[in-house]
């Protein structure tokens, strides 16, 4: 039984030091791979060609299947709120038993009774969070939407020592939006989901335990 016992422990233990990939909120898939296109037909000489997926004029902003396009990340977050509550209540109450002759229970008479209470409340609260996120990241095309929106997504894994970074972000864009260098902020993204997670050493030390967990969870003091 000790065997079993010690047999499951190291189990745990091996599984809980392996370094996973944080889990993801953003649109998946994270990458497409672009449709396969009609074969160009022979040349006729001229400048318009049958089957050519771009225009001689056209740019190339991204707006199919599997193009790519840059954003940059710019998130300044701001939030501060602030309460505070006072509440208090006094109470008092006497009351004096007089002198009746002809009465059983003498000893009770001419005693004055008196009670006093008092309840106070002073509560007081205070929150601020401030938050900066800069960067870019180039996401794919995932899906065109039938107005002509496109849903992209994307990551970018950067490994240092024994950790691994994960910046990861999707989103609809207008195509509108996307300026000549095939660009957009993230501030235009609409439906914008933006990611920063780490695994490794350095974030596994930063997370309690999964037996100090069990304890918090369930001990009632």
């Amino acid at each position: 039984m000790m065997k079993r016992f010690l047999l499951w422990i190291l189990a745990v233990l091996s599984v809980g030091a392996c370094t996973t990939v944080p889990p993801t909120n953003v649109h998946q898939p994270m990458t497409a791979r672009p449709v396969p296109r009609q074969e160009n037909l022979a040349s006729t000489g001229s400048i318009f060609q049958a089957g050519v997926s771009r225009t001689l004029f056209e740019d190339r902003r991204a707006r199919y299947v599997g193009d790519t396009m840059t954003i940059s990340i710019s998130e300044t977050t701001s939030a501060s709120t602030k309460s505070n509550t006072k509440a208090s209540r006094n109470t008092s109450i006497s009351a004096t038993a007089p002198t009746i002759r002809g009465l059983p229970g003498k000893s009770f008479q001419g005693i004055g009774l008196s009670a006093e209470g008092a309840n106070s409340l002073d509560g007081k609260g205070e929150a601020a969070a401030n938050n900066v996120f800069t960067g870019t990241i180039t996401v794919t095309v995932i899906e065109v939407l039938p107005n002509g929106n496109l849903l992209v997504s994307g990551e970018k894994q950067v490994s240092i020592g024994a950790g691994t970074e994960y910046i990861r972000l999707s989103g609809i864009v207008n195509p509108y939006f996307i300026n000549a260098a095939n660009t957009i902020s993230s501030s235009q993204v609409a439906d914008a989901r933006i990611e920063y997670k780490e695994s490794g050493v350095i974030s596994e030390a930063q997370v309690m335990g999964w037996l100090a967990r069990f304890f918090l969870s369930f001990l009632p003091f």
